[in-house]
């Protein structure tokens, strides 16, 4: 990929989102029914608030349950607050370069705080693959 290809032709626009006042057990079934590994914690004006992964429900609900609890709490007991987000014209090699080097699987995209779409290693590879891949049939190998 030789010129830049902005983030906002990969990233899904529209993510599955949860709110702060929710709770961990609400969280997860939204998780789990749209299998993903985690989503972008919105107020009611879509502005991002933070991320809650799979893991930070998992270590809730496991430490809960070690304290006696019946329940694991809220999103915004568990979720990480602090997160590095992206702008639709983003270059998404720098951007990949950015989530290798944190460790992210996802990304939140943003304009003025408003969520506006997520980015993650899936929408990632493809954008690489769409562009490594040879446009004349005589290029490719067998």
């Amino acid at each position: 990929m030789t010129s830049p290809v902005e983030l906002r032709n990969y990233m899904l626009h529209k993510p599955i989102t949860v709110k702060p006042e929710m709770t961990i057990a609400e969280a997860a079934h939204q998780i789990l029914s749209h299998s993903v590994s985690g989503v972008c914690v919105v107020d009611d004006d879509q502005n991002l608030v933070g991320m809650l992964s799979e893991l930070d429900c998992l270590r809730a609900i496991v430490e809960s349950k070690k304290d006696g609890k019946m329940e694991p709490g809220l999103v915004a007991d568990a979720m990480t607050a602090q997160v590095e987000v992206n702008h639709p014209h983003d270059d998404i090699i720098g951007v990949a370069s950015s989530m290798l080097d944190h460790k992210h699987r996802r990304r939140p995209v943003s304009v003025d705080g408003k969520l506006v779409g997520q980015i993650t290693c899936r929408q990632l590879l493809k954008a690489i693959k769409d562009f490594a891949a040879p446009t004349d049939p005589t290029e490719r190998t067998q």
